[in-house]
């Protein structure tokens, strides 16, 4: 995993010549978008500490079997749009699942009083599946679209 750009193919790493130094690179190919190539360098820690290895399959069996607290809605926008990005930037598994859920719930009780998610949270729910699906779907060896009912149940 590499931060929000979801699972990824470690290729290799390469040398680029840039403003008379040769800097060496990780380079990421990452499944969802296969045209797409990240350069990485090896050197810059803040960078490379957004690499991690998935889940396990055990990892993720216990998510599903613990599905996390899906805590309390935040009526104040601002707020509420800071921390889900704040979970998505982190990129846990365990949170970004919890948030997954809390929005699903808002929604439904959105919808029950004949109203919409907001267009934000809808943004943010969609980067969040996206990123849980490919990783839990590389983990368990399952199609992706069968992830987030698994995580709804």
């Amino acid at each position: 995993m590499y931060g929000t750009n979801g699972v990824c193919s470690v290729e290799g790493t390469t040398v680029k010549h840039i403003a008379g130094s040769d800097i060496e690179y990780y380079v990421l190919k990452p499944l969802g978008a296969q045209t797409q190539t990240l350069f990485v360098p090896v050197k810059n820690l803040e960078l490379i500490g957004k690499i991690r290895d998935i889940a396990s399959a055990d990892e993720v069996r216990q998510i599903l079997d613990d599905l996390p607290d899906i805590g309390e809605w935040n009526d104040n926008k601002i707020d509420r749009t800071e921390a889900f990005r704040s979970t998505i930037a982190h990129g846990d598994c365990v949170q970004l699942v919890a948030m997954i859920r809390l929005i699903h719930r808002h929604a439904r009780e959105q919808q029950e009083n004949g109203k919409h998610l907001h267009l934000s949270d809808e943004r943010i729910l969609k980067e969040a599946e996206k990123m849980v699906s490919e990783e839990f779907s590389q983990a368990l060896g399952v199609e992706r679209d069968t992830i987030i009912p698994m995580l709804l149940k």
